[in-house]
């Protein structure tokens, strides 16, 4: 069974958001053994796993990736959006548009203190579209 779905996350500001549930609500009733990717269509922000229980992890990776990739360099050409956008566009890159998350029993078999991140690069990025693609049996 190969099952492809569309869902958007609310617009949120800058910063690393924990979004496991408002994925999880919306999908679909998930086979027994699989795999899910899931997949952003934006090139200013990304998807990780990591820490779902202490929110200063989602700080200190805002404080991280801020200090990898600082705003307003002067050797940045792409700035007609803003000091925010070449700087979201490379921390898109570092953390990738993307992850896999197997099924197990018919649910996201994560970790007990994993949980889905959207990290929003841009100060306000707007809603985020995901595609969803299920794979299992």
């Amino acid at each position: 069974m190969i099952q492809q779905i569309e869902i958007a996350l609310r617009a949120r500001n800058r910063g690393f958001h924990l979004v496991t549930d408002e994925i999880v609500r919306q999908l679909p009733q998930l086979p027994k053994t699989g795999i899910v990717n899931i997949f952003t269509k934006h090139t200013s922000c990304g998807l990780s796993i990591n820490e779902n229980c202490d929110p200063d992890v989602r700080v200190d990776m805002e404080t991280i990736f801020n200090r990898l990739v600082p705003e307003s360099r002067q050797e940045y050409v792409h700035t007609l959006e803003g000091a925010d956008d070449m700087p979201a566009h490379a921390k898109s890159t570092l953390s990738g548009v993307s992850i896999t998350i197997p099924i197990t029993n018919g649910r996201l078999n994560l970790g007990t203190w994993q949980g889905i991140y959207l990290c929003e690069y841009r100060n306000y990025g707007g809603s985020r579209r995901l595609v969803v693609t299920i794979i299992g049996e």
